[in-house]
């Protein structure tokens, strides 16, 4: 009996842990796509909720868009897909959604879902994403039925349930897709016999439990608000002026981190370091802040406002006493006010995201090296700030000025008063958003 108690009473101890954990983190499942000869080209890119390796899809659009969200926003298209290609499921709403238009196409297929209903329209709005660069798979094919022959001309890529598909009709099936110049791919394989038989029937990629099951990937949680994400949207919808725009997503760290790398998983970048939340609005567009917001919006789960994570507030207070601070010992220096705001949200980008404080996180996601090396060696008059910053927050700042000023003397005009003022300015104006 009383190994048992202490069985139970360990059990449950793991699965609060686990909760905990699914709480903190999100999650994304891959599951590899391999060529006849077993080598890697491409990643299913899964739905999971949790740590336990399991779909448990309610939603097919707060699903894919949870997929798309976490692969560009947390876990970053490189750490996802490395230089392979990812498959992601797209169900009718996403379909017609401009938020796909995120995804870089030369790294994406869209895999229409077999609850979709093939008509005149889904393939207009299809061959619309093809012309944008995206090919289009259909998935869970089994047979072959009039709605996929009308719909075989319009896409790139069949995939073939094997455990679905009445084995009478595969051969003919295969030919039909080959004979139309389509790549066929056959899932759920799950044995050697399968897999022979895919090979021999001309199917050209893989995917099952017989080559591998998902592996799950986390990334510490980043959701801001609904109530933040719509004022976004409301600015872009009003054609409201940039500095608006920037004002608000200041305002919203976890954006900002997520916005930078948006910039960097796609092809439209400046092709130069960012110094400010600026050149990230411009880099990527108002139309495709909109888009990601949308698709924030879609992945949101919960109204939950993100002002209550204590590391959140940390970044947006000290961002905007960097940001003050700045203009007092540069009045009219823009760009070094702008890269101090910077500084100081990504200052926390290693406890924000769940990386390694490390130089390399920080120049992968595009920043100048004048922001990356204040981070991660306190140089120059940035890293001056920042001491001044982090000591600010332990009521120290006093003696931290005195050390930077001796080593850059501009930072001298930050006195006693001075300092105490922008302390509570920051505060007040960061938290103004809570009650908003």
């Amino acid at each position: 009996m009383a190994d048992n108690s202490t069985a139970c009473a360990k059990g449950r101890l793991e699965g609060a842990a686990q909760d905990r954990c699914d709480a903190a983190c999100v999650y994304l499942g891959r599951q590899p796509i391999v060529g006849g000869n077993g080598a890697l080209k491409a990643y299913e890119l899964l739905f999971r909720s949790s740590g336990h390796n399991q779909a448990l899809v309610t939603d097919d659009a707060q699903a894919t868009a949870h997929v798309v969200a976490h692969t560009i926003g947390s876990v970053g298209v490189a750490a996802a897909l490395g230089v392979h290609q990812g498959y992601v499921n797209v169900g009718a709403t996403l379909l017609f959604d401009d938020a796909l238009l995120l995804l870089p196409p030369e790294r994406f297929v869209l895999e229409v879902l077999e609850t979709v209903t093939i008509d005149d329209a889904l393939l207009a709005r299809v061959d619309a994403l093809r012309r944008a660069g995206f090919r289009i798979a259909l998935d869970d094919i089994g047979d072959v039925s009039e709605p996929f022959c009308a719909a075989l001309p319009h896409i790139d890529i069949v995939k073939v349930d094997f455990v679905q598909a009445r084995r009478a009709s595969l051969g003919a099936l295969a030919e039909l897709v080959r004979a139309r110049g389509k790549t066929l791919v056959a899932e759920k394989i799950e044995t050697r016999e399968d897999f022979a038989l895919a090979r021999e029937l001309g199917f050209e990629l893989f995917q099952g439990y017989f080559f591998a099951r998902p592996q799950v990937l986390s990334a510490r949680r980043a959701e801001p608000s609904r109530q933040s994400l719509l004022r976004v949207l409301a600015l872009i919808a009003a054609d409201a002026a940039l500095v608006e725009l920037e004002s608000e997503l200041k305002r919203n760290p976890e954006v900002v981190v997520q916005l930078l790398r948006l910039v960097n998983s796609s092809a439209y970048g400046l092709g130069r370091r960012i110094a400010s939340v600026r050149e990230a609005i411009i880099a990527t567009g108002t139309r495709q802040v909109a888009r990601w917001v949308q698709l924030l919006l879609y992945a949101s789960d919960s109204g939950l406002p993100w002002q209550s994570d204590p590391l959140v507030q940390l970044a947006g207070t000290r961002s905007r006493f960097m940001e003050l601070a700045a203009s007092h010992v540069r009045p009219r220096d823009e760009r070094f006010v702008d890269t101090a705001f910077m500084t100081g949200i990504f200052s926390l980008v290693p406890a924000l995201l769940g990386d390694a404080a490390s130089a390399d996180v920080l120049m992968r996601l595009g920043l100048v090296a004048e922001i990356a090396d204040a981070i991660t060696h306190g140089a120059g008059p940035l890293g001056a700030l920042l001491a001044v910053a982090k000591a600010a927050e332990c009521g120290s700042a006093e003696a931290a000025v005195r050390t930077a000023a001796a080593v850059h003397g501009e930072l001298a005009v930050l006195e006693p008063a001075l300092l105490a003022e922008l302390n509570l300015s920051a505060a007040t104006w960061f938290s103004a958003r809570a009650v908003s």
